[in-house]
């Protein structure tokens, strides 16, 4: 029995609504499953994060277990640094070869239609729009190999991560801890051996790197352009030297403190200066067409570009530390310790932060403001927060450094732009001793030329050995890898760390003992004056009057800084020295009185700056009977103590203020009643 027409119209849309219904629950359902994919990947992701931070945490945790070790069984040999590149380097082999691909949906898309890259693009996929950020250029021959485990991947940090981040406390703990005291008695010797030294070590490694590309390109090793500024390049980054292993066998030995003093200072510098040398070379453009061309103008704006950037950079730290000692002065912050840490530490930082974003160096910015925070803002510190910045500031600079050398271990395994060339590599070091040769032994002749205090042939031997690369010209070789030319450096880079390190960092023990250096010194004891500085004064004849100009000559830049800094800054910026109304004009009473702490008034006894013994003269020496007190090679100064005609002792205010600050009793060989008072020695 057949359905009449009229019954049997209504199934055709029955039908159709019942496909439509279908696809709209098959999309619904293709929907869920997409959004539950997505979730389920970030999921991963932040499973990966976690994976990948506790494995950094896990070998600082192995590396801190191991120095211990390693320090009761007062070995050597090793420093915790390179402990920390072979626990890196194992964990790189174990991802490298021991995890497996996870992805592998990378997928080329042409875009021949533009010229430059874009740092954000939107792609549109099924009319969904996703962003994807720029990593960096893949060279044609290596789209095929792109890195497809996301493990890997995420144990690859961004440069800017060192820089922004690791660097910071790094840089801002080797000021705040500086030495004062040998820093400044070498200060002339230090100051050339960073500043000059560094630039013959880059232009001689540079040049010497350029005839190593000529002649790869003559064998047909050289597969990629590699300029003349790019040789220069890496001659700063890798003139960028980290003796970290040396200064810890040094401090621990108790070595010479000489020695130590110009090995330490002219690290710290080293680094400012490399890294300010580096950004003039990349500033280096010159006119034309050929843009790699040694161009007259160009070379003298780069000049400007490196004096430009360091004096600003220079005195942007120092004026954030003048500010920050300003507030801790003229705020009760002391009485709120945390408040006091806290603002202190975000100060410090944030002058990194700053100079990075008005186009300086960072790097430069933060030593220098260590420095100036030591000087001033930490006699304003209560004791409470002045104990907590140098602990936080020190462990924050032994995690970070500690991190940098596991992740340089790791690097040589995860990182996916190593150009491995053994006719460069070779080429690289021969041409870091050369220059380490040229930098050392030439200035260390004409510095001797003026020192009394000569630097012998084992120091000069000793600073040539401690030469090592490490945090600084990684973190420089790392910030740019987009380039062949910059691949190739930094995987040299790596390798001459490596070596340095584990090489001539364990070779210091021995060495030391083959230069016949002395170690077991006290830090804080000078060493005993050589006879031609003990002399005692017979008359006011011509032989003492030329020891005396020749005295003024060598130390007039100190004591006059003292006694502007000793009179003026200090009253102003802290809570110590004289009172601004003894020592400013008497028109200027009432601002005197508005700069000066109440605590100058009340303490009777100044704060004693220990580190600021540098501004004794070279050669004095007090012999001094009852109340009577007898100059050595005469006076050569208004802080020097005389002794009139009668017999009468006369001493200048600013000389009592200078023997408060010196603490005499520290340098002071009491026999039979007679008090011999040994200066130290201006080196510089």
């Amino acid at each position: 029995m057949t359905l009449p027409l009229r019954r049997r119209l209504p199934v055709l849309p029955l039908l159709l609504l019942a496909a439509g219904g279908m696809r709209a629950a098959e999309r619904s359902s293709s929907s869920a499953m997409e959004e539950l994919a997505t979730e389920k990947e970030a999921e991963e992701s932040h499973r990966q994060d976690s994976v990948s931070l506790l494995t950094f945490i896990l070998l600082l945790t192995l590396t801190i277990l191991t120095i211990w070790l390693f320090k009761h069984r007062r070995v050597r040999f090793l420093h915790e640094t390179g402990l920390a590149m072979i626990y890196g380097l194992i964990v790189g082999v174990i991802l490298r070869y021991g995890t497996p691909s996870t992805s592998g949906h990378d997928k080329p898309f042409s875009c021949s239609q533009e010229d430059r890259p874009f740092t954000t693009l939107l792609v549109n996929v099924s009319g969904k729009f996703f962003e994807y950020t720029l990593k960096g250029e893949i060279s044609p021959g290596k789209i095929h190999n792109v890195e497809q485990n996301d493990m890997l991947r995420k144990v690859t940090f961004d440069p800017e991560v060192f820089f922004n981040i690791l660097l910071p406390p790094i840089i801002f703990h080797a000021g705040y801890s500086l030495k004062k005291r040998h820093f400044f008695r070498n200060l002339g010797s230090i100051l050339a051996y960073a500043f000059l030294g560094t630039a013959v070590s880059c232009f001689i490694i540079g040049n010497l790197m350029y005839g190593v590309v000529k002649l790869m390109k003559l064998v047909g090793q050289l597969s990629d352009k590699f300029y003349y500024t790019d040789c220069l390049l890496f001659g700063a980054i890798i003139s960028a030297t980290d003796p970290v292993t040396v200064l810890a066998i040094f401090n621990e030995l108790h070595a010479d403190v000489d020695l130590y003093a110009l090995l330490f200072g002219e690290s710290v510098l080293n680094d400012a200066v490399a890294i300010v040398l580096s950004s003039s070379i990349v500033a280096y453009q010159p006119t034309g067409e050929n843009t790699h061309a040694f161009d007259a103008a160009a070379f003298f704006k780069s000049v400007g570009v490196f004096l430009g950037i360091f004096s600003g950079s220079f005195m942007m730290g120092a004026v954030t530390g003048v500010v920050t000692a300003l507030i801790s002065k003229f705020t009760k912050l002391h009485c709120f310790p945390l408040l006091e840490t806290a603002l202190f530490f975000l100060m410090s930082w944030s002058t990194f932060l700053l100079a990075e974003a008005c186009g300086f160096t960072g790097v430069v910015a933060v030593l220098f403001c260590g420095i100036t925070q030591a000087h001033y803002t930490y006699n304003n510190l209560s004791v409470e927060s002045r104990s907590r910045t140098k602990q936080l500031f020190e462990v924050l600079h032994f995690l970070a450094e500690n991190f940098i050398f596991s992740y340089m271990g790791l690097a040589l395994f995860t990182f996916q732009k190593h150009i491995f060339s053994p006719v460069f590599i070779i080429g690289a070091f021969i041409a870091i001793f050369l220059g380490r040769a040229a930098h050392i032994y030439p200035l260390s002749f004409l510095l001797n030329l003026g020192r009394r205090h000569k630097i012998s042939w084992n120091f000069q031997h000793m600073m040539m050995f401690s030469g090592l690369r490490g945090a600084m010209a990684f973190a420089l070789a790392i910030r740019d890898t987009a380039t062949y030319s910059h691949q190739m450096m930094f995987s040299t880079t790596l390798l001459i760390v490596f070596f340095t390190v584990w090489i001539v960092g364990g070779g210091t023990t021995p060495m030391l003992s083959w230069l016949n250096i002395r170690v077991g010194v006290d830090p804080d004891q000078d060493p005993p004056p050589t006879n031609d500085s003990f002399q005692v004064l017979q008359g006011d004849g011509p032989d003492s009057e030329r020891r005396n100009r020749t005295k003024q000559e060598s130390a007039w830049f100190f004591r006059l800084w003292y006694s502007f800094d000793h009179n003026y800054l200090k009253p102003i910026l802290t809570h110590s020295g004289p009172p601004l109304t003894t020592t400013l004009p008497s028109w200027c009473g009432l601002i005197a009185r508005c700069l000066t702490s109440p605590q100058v008034y009340d303490n009777q006894e100044q704060l004693r700056e220990e580190d600021s013994d540098f501004i004794l003269n070279d050669g004095d020496l007090t012999v001094t009977y009852g109340d009577t007190t007898i100059t050595a090679n005469g006076s050569s100064g208004p802080h020097t103590a005389t002794t009139s005609l009668d017999g009468r002792r006369t001493k200048s205010s600013s000389e009592e203020a200078l023997e408060r600050d010196l603490g005499a009793a520290d340098h002071e060989v009491t026999s039979r009643g007679t008090r011999l008072v040994f200066p130290l020695e201006d080196n510089a």
